[in-house]
């Protein structure tokens, strides 16, 4: 008897991969202008340029990659998929709008143990909506199904941003001075960050379910807490430089929280005080916290703690920054501290 090998046998399925870019298809298309010259399924993504260099004297490209890490095990548990595609935007994209690049084409990696088509529409869905919101153009991506790279119901999403600013306006923080005051912008909740601490606590040492609901959430379920979205700050940054306000420096609250972001753009001579008086963190942030007798200093490292984006500009400005920032509703503004002569990265009062 002669055993017949084909692809499908090996664990790889191109029907099921042909229906999810059939899926894709609807969903990429509303992100795209004119300006997208191929659609999916071209051997490369074609972008011009032509408008989006129209105005700027000395044009610098931005990229930025990253992936959502282990918010994916999370995500699986609860079976929502829509929200991950969300986040990887938000993510990467916030990457560079806080260095004062706009964001022009994403791409996308899925690899995945198996296709399914209504996990990998979802996916794509999210990511497309959250492009449109942003306004850039989702030009392509790779779905990889590989059964023998990753275990049964595990999947991994990396995103690729390609965004451009004229140099003049970078923001680097070369011009923040001491006595400028640092502006908090709410995060939702985790984001993306600090999940593999987040699931230690949560599900290997208090044994928790991910449907459950815990008075100290307040009838909130787990999965709710957990996977609450990262914001998209590309459309509120963009309506603050546009109204060109003084901003000297901006930082993404990604992993290594406001302990390791602030000082990435802060010059040497320099430090930051941040007033924990300023801000109550989200109650999922201090119930995790008591799961597992967290350190402070660790909690602050991990997570964003409540503080999603930090926008460092002369004193004053609290009332014009809430001003602009008005159409954003879910969004709140506050001082959260101030930069010093001296060194020390960040300091907590």
């Amino acid at each position: 008897m002669t055993l017949k090998v084909d692809y499908r046998s090996a664990g790889v399925d191109i029907e099921a991969g042909n229906e999810a870019v059939r899926r894709m298809k609807s969903h990429v298309k509303k992100t795209h202008s004119q300006a997208v010259l191929t659609g999916l399924g071209s051997f490369g993504a074609l972008f011009s340029l032509r408008d989006a260099l129209a105005d700027i004297e000395e044009p610098v490209m931005v990229q930025s990659t990253d992936g959502v890490g282990t918010k994916t095990k999370v995500t699986v548990m609860a079976g929502r998929y829509e929200a991950l595609g969300q986040d990887l935007v938000a993510a990467v994209a916030g990457d560079i709008a806080v260095m004062g690049a706009r964001p022009l084409t994403f791409l996308d990696y899925l690899g995945l143990h198996k296709v399914e088509p209504e996990i990998v529409e979802s996916l794509i869905r999210g990511m497309s909506d959250a492009c449109a919101d942003a306004g850039i153009a989702l030009v392509g991506g790779e779905t990889a199904e590989m059964p023998s790279v990753y275990a049964p119901d595990e999947l991994d999403v990396v995103g690729f941003v390609t965004g451009i600013v004229d140099r003049k306006k970078l923001i680097d923080g070369a011009d923040i001075c001491a006595g400028d005051v640092l502006y908090a912008i709410n995060s939702s909740g985790l984001h993306t960050n600090g999940f593999s601490l987040a699931r230690k606590l949560v599900f290997d040492l208090a044994q928790h379910a991910i449907d459950d609901k815990p008075v100290e959430l307040a009838g909130v379920s787990i999965a709710d807490a957990l996977l609450e979205p990262h914001i998209n700050y590309v459309a509120p940054v963009r309506a603050l430089l546009d109204a060109g306000l003084p901003i000297r420096g901006m930082a993404h609250i990604t992993g290594g929280g406001l302990v390791e972001n602030i000082p990435r753009i802060i010059r040497e001579g320099l430090y930051c005080t941040v007033d924990r008086a300023t801000w109550t963190p989200q109650p999922v942030f201090s119930w995790m916290q008591q799961l597992g007798q967290v350190e402070d200093s660790e909690m602050y490292r991990t997570f964003n703690m409540g503080v999603g984006l930090v926008l460092i500009a002369p004193h004053g400005l609290l009332g014009d920054i809430t001003s602009v920032l008005r159409p954003f509703p879910k969004l709140k503004v506050w001082e959260l501290g101030r930069v010093n002569e001296g060194t020390g990265g960040v300091r907590f009062e």
